[in-house]
């Protein structure tokens, strides 16, 4: 194997890291609860005060430690990833809002996580829609151009999340945790677009 050949073996490792972390993550943090305290919460964030805050905590830092030492084809790939990357961590470092009575400077935490969130989603929706749809090639090959409409689906599937979530906020709370749902979806997604780039879905043939 070449230097050449072992970078690019990295950097597929590198993808499907966070793609792994990004579908597994809504799944242990919901049935982890559940079977502790037969419940679901409002957000996933919100199991930040859960007995599952380690892995909240620790899955967000790993995709943030990931993002920042990912590179891309230039220097946009790179800063994209690089405020994904930080955004990563400070949704694990300033936890969101309790959910029932907070403190003033919880309130203060909570909308500074709300923040790192929505540069978080912003940019991974912006990987899918921008970057991973760009090719070295003047003619894309067939399994990139059907990477490419994963990659789009994704970023779409992100971003109506997202502006779904805004407007579940505005109305009148539910037991129907639909937030969590929608969170759920965009890091899915957010997933499935990354364990595609790193062609763990749809790879080169031969």
């Amino acid at each position: 194997m070449t230097p050449q050949d072992s970078l690019v073996h990295s950097y597929l490792f590198l993808r499907r890291a966070i793609g792994f972390i990004g579908i597994g993550l809504p799944v242990v943090l919901v049935v982890g609860v559940l079977l502790v305290d037969h419940e679901f919460l409002d957000s996933i964030s919100g199991y930040y005060y859960s007995p599952m805050r380690g892995v909240f905590v620790g899955a967000m830092c790993a995709v943030g430690a990931f993002l920042l030492s990912y590179r891309g084809y230039d220097r946009l790939d790179n800063l994209t990833a690089t405020a994904a990357g930080v955004a990563a961590i400070g949704v694990a470092l300033f936890p969101t809002t309790p959910r029932d009575t907070h403190t003033p400077a919880q309130g203060v935490v909570g909308v500074v996580h709300l923040a790192f969130a929505s540069v978080f989603f912003l940019a991974l929706a912006y990987f899918c829609l921008v970057l991973f749809t760009k090719s070295d090639k003047a003619r894309p090959t067939t399994r990139k151009l059907q990477r490419n409409r994963v990659y789009v689906v994704s970023g779409w599937v992100i971003l109506v999340c997202l502006a779904l979530i805004v407007v579940v906020n505005l109305l009148p709370h539910t037991e129907l945790h639909l937030a969590l749902w929608l969170e759920s979806a965009a890091i899915l997604a957010f997933g499935f677009a990354w364990l595609t780039k790193g062609e763990a879905i749809l790879g080169d043939l031969g």
